[in-house]
């Protein structure tokens, strides 16, 4: 059913399309959260392996950002409308884009954490007899989480964004009420849909920074010394 603003309705927003359309509401929060974690589970792993290859070979990593970096550049509407004819209206194709503006961000900032430690610290864990893999999961690893960490942020707050673009393929989680209501000229939805963008970035903003103060204590520590 098709409800408009009425041209005579005072109210900016109602709240009692609001509380008629709970479910709705709710199944598309869902939906912009697992399209912002799948993206973001997705970007992780290829941005770390990419990563991992730049460490490894560093003549390699000039060519990688300088890859994932044009990938950054591309408008999301271009991005989409070039996707679509290939793998259609599909979750795949919402994936795609939102992963593929993950990597710089997540790729930097791995390498960056990694590079960032004390070379003294690699010497002491190589004289005390520790092995590349070893030296990286138990000692680079960990030191270099909080700034992993601070990029995941950067790229959650970016992707829970532009999963409402995605709304222009059908697959926008919340930027579906920010779509239609400028197709009705419904402000409630507008607004609606706006508002619950800013939540949940600033939401999973806060679990995130939460997360990182659990895993990281002694840079908490060390912050307070």
């Amino acid at each position: 059913m098709i409800v408009a603003q009425a041209a005579g309705d005072p109210r900016f927003f109602r709240w009692d399309w609001v509380w008629g359309h709970l479910d709705l509401i709710g199944a598309k929060v869902l939906e912009h959260l697992v399209l912002t974690g799948i993206a973001l589970g997705v970007g992780l792993a290829v941005s770390f392996a990419l990563a991992l290859v730049g460490l490894r070979f560093p003549r390699t990593y000039q060519p990688i950002t300088w890859v994932t970096g044009l990938l950054y550049t591309i408008p999301s509407l271009a991005l989409f409308a070039f996707l679509v004819p290939v793998t259609g209206f599909t979750t795949l194709t919402a994936e795609i884009g939102l992963v593929s503006y993950t990597l710089l961000i997540l790729i930097r900032n791995i390498v960056a954490g990694v590079q960032g430690i004390d070379p003294a610290v690699r010497e002491s864990a190589l004289g005390m007899g520790y092995g590349r893999r070893r030296l990286f999961i138990e000692i680079e690893l960990p030191l270099a989480l909080p700034v992993i960490l601070a990029g995941l942020r950067i790229a959650a707050v970016t992707t829970i964004g532009l999963v409402t673009v995605t709304a222009l393929i059908g697959k926008g989680g919340v930027g579906f009420f920010i779509l239609r209501g400028l197709n009705r000229f419904f402000d409630t939805e507008i607004v609606l849909g706006t508002a619950l963008s800013v939540l949940l970035a600033v939401a999973v903003d806060l679990v995130l920074v939460t997360t990182e103060r659990w895993l990281t204590p002694w840079s908490r520590t060390r912050g307070a010394g």
